[in-house]
């Protein structure tokens, strides 16, 4: 999968990407995405016994909810504990970009739960267009539009419609993968801060950014230039200090270092266990599961790592496989939640190369087939998860 190289170096990806007029076809087909998905939402949910309040509310429940609450409240002092004093969890565990956004808007008079979705909806939108323009620079403009359409209709891309921070996240990480691969470094650097600001995962994006910025410091005294090498190293530097920055605040804030690693584990019973409980999931979800979502996540968390797989004997741009990979391992090895970790590989990308560049390749009839299959199965797997199924995702 070596980046395409046929188009003249010179040009700016913005006209790579076929200028305004390719970066509205992106947009387009993300409203489409979400147009249909809200339809199935409002379809399932009006079907459902389980669950109510309508489509607005489906939207914002879960961390939708612990979101909204540190926008308005603020975060805590300390630990929160129950009446039997067991630690229990809090807002201190959610990283701060996202709700900040959300304060930021109802400063304009929006209530909180419209301005948690529309931070939302927006960031989905320039998820959108980092997403054209990273496929865009690593393999063409066709797979720039596959990189959209395949992502926003993964089987948990859902989360791109709620007041949930993954669209948020997909903008940052996406957009600074696209501006280090032109070698533009201050937004590189300004996003990959808000991606180590706005999930803890952004310490694998900060650290892609480090690879590429040695890769450039590289071959800048290979080639004995006198172009200035602290450029990449700044903005590496920049981005890698977001999550410790946000975890020493937490300890800071607590009086305990390691705060937001117990908050988490009281929590939502994470803790890096170096995968043995993803494995033990899998094999009791494929010889005793009990319930048909427990199996898909168990077959989805499969096809994730052979398509990570498949990805990385191709040679991926080193960056994207390095943030690929250390996300991965975040998410597999460690506890947690079972049904959440669909949710968290979306934005791994690595794991949706080889289908980006198979359609990329292919046929245009048989691209917009082959996707749109994937696409009706993903977007209705999001709006079941969200209406009927009664869990956290």
């Amino acid at each position: 999968m070596a980046p395409d190289e046929t188009e003249n170096h010179r040009e700016t990806l913005w006209e790579k990407a076929g200028g305004g007029t390719g970066v509205a076809v992106a947009v387009g087909l993300l409203a489409l995405t979400r147009v249909a998905q809200l339809l199935m939402i409002w379809w399932l949910g009006g079907a459902s016994t389980q669950t109510g309040g309508g489509v607005f509310q489906r939207l914002l429940v879960w961390d939708g909810g612990w979101f909204l609450r540190v926008a308005m409240d603020g975060y805590p002092h300390g630990y929160t504990y129950d009446a039997s004093h067991v630690l229990q969890a809090n807002e201190l565990a959610f990283f701060p970009l996202y709700p900040m956004l959300i304060r930021g808007v109802t400063l304009l008079g929006v209530p909180a739960s419209n301005a948690a979705l529309g931070v939302a909806w927006i960031a989905s939108i320039g998820a959108a267009v980092a997403l054209h323009l990273l496929g865009t620079t690593l393999y063409g403009k066709r797979a720039g539009w596959a990189l959209v359409a395949i992502c926003c209709t993964a089987p948990v891309s859902v989360v791109l419609s709620m007041a949930y921070s993954e669209s948020l996240f997909i903008a940052m990480v996406a957009g600074m993968l696209a501006a280090a691969h032109r070698k533009a470094w201050l937004p590189a650097g300004l996003l990959g801060l808000g991606a180590a600001l706005t999930r803890p995962t952004g310490a694998a994006a900060a650290i892609a950014l480090a690879v590429a910025a040695l890769m450039t410091v590289r071959e800048i005294r290979a080639a004995k230039s006198t172009e200035s090498i602290w450029s990449p190293l700044a903005a590496a530097a920049t981005a890698l200090a977001g999550v410790p920055l946000f975890l020493g605040w937490v300890g800071w804030r607590v009086g305990d270092w390691s705060a937001w690693f117990k908050i988490q584990t009281a929590g939502w019973g994470t803790s890096f266990d170096y995968g043995r409980s993803t494995v033990t999931f899998v094999r009791d979800a494929l010889t005793t599961g009990d319930n048909w979502v427990q199996v898909s996540v168990a077959f989805l968390l499969l096809a994730a790592l052979a398509a990570a797989g498949v990805a990385l004997a191709r040679k991926p741009w080193l960056p994207l496989a390095v943030y690929g990979v250390i996300a991965m391992v975040l998410v597999y090895g460690q506890a947690g939640f079972y049904h959440s970790k669909p949710r968290l590989l979306l934005p791994v990308l690595l794991t949706l190369l080889p289908g980006v560049v198979a359609a990329a390749r292919a046929r245009p009839r048989v691209a917009i087939l082959a996707i749109g299959g994937w696409a009706f199965f993903g977007l209705w797997y999001g709006a079941y998860l969200i209406t009927v199924w009664p869990y956290t995702m």
